[in-house]
């Protein structure tokens, strides 16, 4: 393609950033004038501008390109000729999709891919962020960069093309849907029941009643073609058939537990058919007497014979084994077609003894109705019949070698089970039309003149089977299975068709199992099978896998007793066609919009119904063998459910649970609040969970399985700084919460203070009903050194919780609970542990390297190494005495930030209830009492009341926490909290508030009031001498919790409120810290003043 240049376009300095002008293209000429113009329509260009006028793009449409963007459209692929994201002339490039330098790029598959996609390289597109921020700083990108953003190309395009290029000189085999899907599902489906079980079923059964059977084993597998086909046409299909299909749509659990029984369904099934083989040609030798040992072990001489040949077929690669499907399939096609030229060859006398007339009307009316025997029944036959049914999975089972599964698994299955199916009804409606159900095989037994017989077809044909009635005869559909042969124009080619069946079927369960194992160990469900996920070879061939498979095979031939293994294994095939089915309804029922599947005609109900008809089915082949399944599959389940693998495939399962707990919640809405539902559902200032590990504990101990725990950071500082942060950080410290067990979620804001931080999660945290109710925040311990702003925003805190009327619980601790110095320590030794690791493997690989100079450069080797680990090992030891120090020095932290996950042992929790918050202060010591930490802890009442009516008060907080149904080991009635504290104390407590006082009694007025406004967080005169008896009293309190709860567990105290205006932010610390200082961690807790006990039911 070429461009052409109208320099004097770019020439007007006044120009806007977007200007619309009108250009003409000459395809043959290189140059164009404005005199052209007037001779073609005009196209139109968008185009922007900067002060380098000289450098600017244009774009135009070319219309003599038109077919090569509609040959583009239609394929979808990129050719030589195809269109560039950029073409480049003379160093200047030239956008074709805008006329304006931009990063944002144009829609492309290769943004969409995953990372170790195998059909192309994943590209990333530019961030929101580099769109959103960056843009504007660096509009001027050079050429090559913007060739390698814009548009989606980068350098990952060239290695997506390289590897097309490798894969194509590699010869990777991909099947289309003909060798791929139909020919190996008609191979499976087709089997040795085709050619010896069907003139059986249908004389048991009775043409009407035998095509219902074969059309309900076919509803069955239709449904299940039909959920498949959704399945795979919902995104790109990798390796592992049935297994992925199930995995990715119900998760591993289900998946990982459905694809090792159906691995292992088809192995054994490998030694089946194989051993349906090696029976058919021990038939013959018996026939000509040449058996070699015994019949049982002739069985086996064959069998292993016949697995190593299929065995050499899958090593040698897909393509073989695909050649020998096709030739097995014309065999079969031909045996098939065999027996239909056999039904119209006139037949011979000893053909009629053995039953066989041709078509006949009256032997089709006799043949119509059932004419059950030998304790059959309509289920029974049924059962015997299903298997014939099953192979549908073939194709899927090998959609990792498929060219394109989205539409090869759909399109193959479903013709296959159409073909197959018309095969049967035409085969089983053929042989009930010309044989009937009884016959002698004797030539004699023909009607003579005057002779009587017993009116049935046969009588009307001039033979007398009526014996058949009082005693076996051999012949007849009811008693020889080789009618087909019988019936046949050529009958060794019945048994070859046999020998096809048995072959192609077990070949393709052969090259199934290890494809489907394979997948299974490559996602990594079961740890410990991860040597098998191993692939050779240009079509990453599972080795291992084939000769696991053999081993298995081989065992279950030796065996030769397959009668009990063969119900266990057609109820796995159909346990995991229920799974298909099932995984097509709950995808739908899920209703996710990444549920679209390209296959249209399914119906989620009839998926359902044909996971409850495979259940039903195998009940009715075996119902020990499906309780057998039921039970392994259970078993399995459960094992990785427990395992957890740490996987994320989008499955329906994660849709639902979003479902569910969006109804959940949504229902919760329509639910009015009741006392005796009330659960703490705490928003806990922790920052970062993993720096405040302690706080975290205490809330998750009266939250886990009870309410709501929502951890939450506040980041201040440089908007743009503080929101990259937190949402690079988000998701880490959501998934610590997980890894440490915490039922608890993480929250974060950004923020220009702390204080506002708070007030949004105030206000927006929760959904519905499952909103915070009470505010749990860390004492500041360091508010003597803070910022006067810092304390401002922590005591406005509490203030704006009670605003928004949440109960406040502030916990304190004699270490405090910030362990980031810890942290940062733990941080830089792993960081210096990984750069050690770094440097000796660097060594190691350099040793071979310098080795290779001789003599002198092993020396040279030597001393480097010898340095090197002196040295590492020098700074090694410094770091640990360093990390020593610091480990001492933070010892009691550590184990103070540890505190409430080890068991406390018999003690108490003493309960200061000396205000009356609505029950939230009685409330959450009793929770902690049910929780298995602090179960041997004993709850003591501490409370207010006069000296003259200690015994009353007693009963009656006896009665009141009886009624409410608390269990308490004592009661104490303190009444001296309103005397003066000791001079002491009210001495250490005036010294404390003494750097943040006004003293404005002391100056002028003047000074008074210029010293108010430039300090107004100070504590007047006025403002102590109004608190002055409450102070007392947080001081007295002090002395009393000393007294009486110096040896407890934890200590549960009132918080006292400060009114807002009235008490300084300084004050109300101060008493906050007089409260609960020098004691065992205390928690102050605060009701909203709402009930939150009753004590009616």
């Amino acid at each position: 393609m070429s461009m052409n240049n109208a320099p004097n376009v770019f020439l007007d300095p006044n120009a806007n950033r977007f200007q619309v002008n009108i250009i003409n293209e000459d395809h043959d000429n290189s140059e164009t004038t404005q005199e052209d113009v007037g001779s073609d329509p005009p196209h139109y260009e968008e185009t922007s501008f900067t002060d380098e006028t000289h450098n600017r793009l244009r774009i135009s449409y070319r219309p003599g390109k038109r077919e090569l963007y509609d040959n583009f459209r239609q394929n979808g692929e990129k050719t030589e000729a195809s269109l560039h994201p950029y073409d480049t002339h003379s160093k200047m490039y030239y956008l074709q999709t805008f006329g304006h330098n931009t990063m944002d790029p144009v829609p492309k598959i290769d943004y969409y891919r995953n990372t170790g996609s195998v059909s192309g390289n994943k590209l990333n597109r530019p961030s929101l962020l580099e769109i959103h921020e960056q843009l504007a700083k660096n509009i001027a990108v050079s050429t090559g960069s913007v060739e390698r953003v814009a548009n989606g190309d980068s350098t990952a395009g060239d290695e997506t093309a390289l590897s097309k290029e490798e894969e194509n000189k590699t010869g990777f085999v991909k099947f289309g849907w003909v060798k791929g899907v139909l020919v190996r599902c008609m191979l499976n489906i087709w089997g040795v029941m085709l050619f010896i079980r069907l003139s059986w079923i249908v004389g048991q059964a009775g043409i009407g009643l035998g095509v219902i059977i074969i059309l309900l084993a076919t509803m069955v597998t239709s449904i299940t073609g039909l959920s498949t086909s959704a399945i795979a046409t919902n995104g790109f299909v990798r390796g592992g058939g049935a297994y992925y299909l199930i995995s990715r749509s119900l998760g591993p659990e289900f998946g990982g537990s459905i694809g090792l029984i159906f691995a292992f369904a088809n192995a054994v099934a490998v030694a089946m058919y194989v051993v349906g083989f090696a029976e058919t040609v021990v038939e013959l030798l018996k026939e000509s007497d040449t058996l070699m040992v015994d019949e049982s072990n002739d069985i086996r001489i064959i069998g292993t014979i016949t697995v190593v040949c299929l065995l050499g077929i899958s090593v040698a690669g897909m393509e073989w084994e695909a050649k020998a499907q096709v030739i097995l399939l014309i065999v079969l096609l031909v045996a098939i077609a065999n027996f239909f030229i056999g039904t119209v060859i006139p037949t011979n006398t000893e053909k009629k003894a053995r039953g066989f007339f041709n078509y006949q009307a009256s032997i089709f009316a006799e043949n119509f109705g059932p004419d059950f025997r030998s304790g059959e029944g309509f289920f029974s036959v049924f059962a015997i019949f299903f298997p014939a049914a099953t192979g549908i999975l073939a194709g899927a089972n090998i959609s990792g070698d498929l060219k394109d599964p989205q539409s090869a698994i759909p399109q193959g299955t479903m013709l296959a089970i159409v073909i197959t199916t018309i095969a049967y009804i035409a085969v089983a409606i053929c042989a009930a039309s010309c044989v009937v159900r009884d016959a002698t095989g004797n030539v004699n037994d023909t009607i003579v003149p005057g002779m009587s017989c017993n009116g049935s077809s046969a009588c009307g044909l001039g033979y007398d089977f009526s014996r058949c009635a009082s005693q076996p005869c051999d012949y007849g559909l009811m008693n020889n299975f080789q009618v087909m042969s019988m019936v046949s124009g050529f009958g060794p080619l019945i048994t070859a068709g046999i020998f096809s069946a048995t072959l192609s079927s077990a070949l393709a369960s052969l090259v199934s199992a290890p494809k489907v194992f394979q997948a299974l160990c490559k996602d990594n469900v079961y740890k410990g099978l991860e040597f098998f996920a191993k692939g050779y070879g240009k079509n990453n061939e599972p080795i291992r896998g084939y000769v696991l498979t053999f081993v298995i095979a081989m065992a279950f031939i030796l065996i030769a007793e397959l009668n009990t293994i063969a119900p266990i294994i057609s109820n796995f095939f159909l346990a995991s066609y229920a799974l298909i089915n099932f995984s097509c309804f709950h995808a739908s029922y899920a209703k996710s919009p990444g549920w679209r599947p390209a296959f249209r005609y399914y119906n989620m109900w009839v998926s359902l119904f044909g996971a409850l008809l495979c259940c039903g089915v195998m009940f009715v082949i075996n119902w020990w063998a499906a309780l057998i399944t039921y039970a392994i599959e259970l078993f399995l389940y459960i094992y990785v459910t427990y395992k957890k693998p740490e996987v994320n495939w989008g499955s329906s399962t994660q849709a639902l649970y979003f479902v569910n707990a969006l109804d959940s919640a949504l229902a919760l809405t329509t639910v009015e609040d009741h006392v005796k539902n009330f659960r703490p559902q705490c928003l806990a200032l922790t920052g970062a969970p993993m720096v405040r590990p302690a706080l975290l504990d205490i809330t998750h101990t009266f939250t886990k399985n009870n309410g709501l725990c929502i951890c939450c950071e506040v980041y201040t500082g440089p908007r743009k700084l503080c929101v990259k942060e937190m949402n690079s950080s988000m998701e880490k410290k959501q998934a610590w919460l997980t890894k440490n067990k915490r039922k608890a979620f993480y929250a974060a804001v950004a923020a220009d203070s702390f204080r506002d931080g708070v007030k949004s999660l105030l206000q927006a945290s929760g959904l519905g009903r499952m909103k915070p109710n009470t505010l749990v925040i860390g004492f500041k311990k360091d508010w003597r050194s803070a910022p006067a702003t810092q304390v401002e925003n922590y005591v406005g805190i509490i203030h704006d919780a009670f605003d928004f009327e949440l109960g406040v619980i502030i916990v304190r601790i004699s270490q405090g609970f910030d362990i980031s110095p810890v942290l940062q320590v733990q941080e830089e030794l792993e960081k210096l542990e990984q750069e050690r690791l770094a440097l000796e493997a660097t060594i190691k690989e350099n040793d071979f390297e310098e080795g290779k100079k001789g003599i002198c450069g092993f020396f040279k080797k030597a001393s480097t190494l010898s340095i090197s680990k002196h040295e590492t090992k020098k700074e090694s030891t410094i770091n640990t005495i360093q990390s020593m120090h610091v480990g001492e020095f933070n010892q009691r932290l550590l184990e103070a930030s540890t505190q409430f996950k080890k068991k406390q042992g018999k003690g108490t929790i003493d309960i200061w209830w000396l205000f009356d918050d609505g029950g939230l202060t009685i409330l959450i010591p009793y929770i902690l009492t049910i929780r298995k930490k602090w179960k041997n802890c004993k709850l003591r009442i501490f409370t207010g009341g006069k000296v003259n009516r200690i015994e009353e008060e007693k009963l009656v907080m006896a009665s009141l926490l009886s009624k409410f149904r608390i269990k308490f080991a004592d009661i104490n009635i303190i009444c001296d909290i309103n005397i003066k504290p000791n001079k002491e104390s009210w001495k250490f407590f005036e010294e404390m508030i003494e750097p943040y006082r006004l003293h404005e009694s002391c100056k002028d007025i003047t000074t008074a009031e210029k010293l108010k406004r430039e300090t107004p967080w100070k504590i007047t005169d006025a403002e102590l001498e109004a608190f002055k008896e409450k102070s007392y009293r947080q001081v007295r309190l002090n002395e009393l919790l000393q007294e009486h709860s110096r040896a407890a567990n934890l200590i549960v105290l009132s918080l006292p409120v400060a009114r807002k205006g009235a008490v300084s932010d300084y004050l109300y610390m101060a008493w906050l810290e007089i409260l609960s200082k020098n004691l065992p961690p205390v928690l102050m807790v605060r009701g909203n003043h709402k009930n939150v006990l009753t004590f009616y039911s």
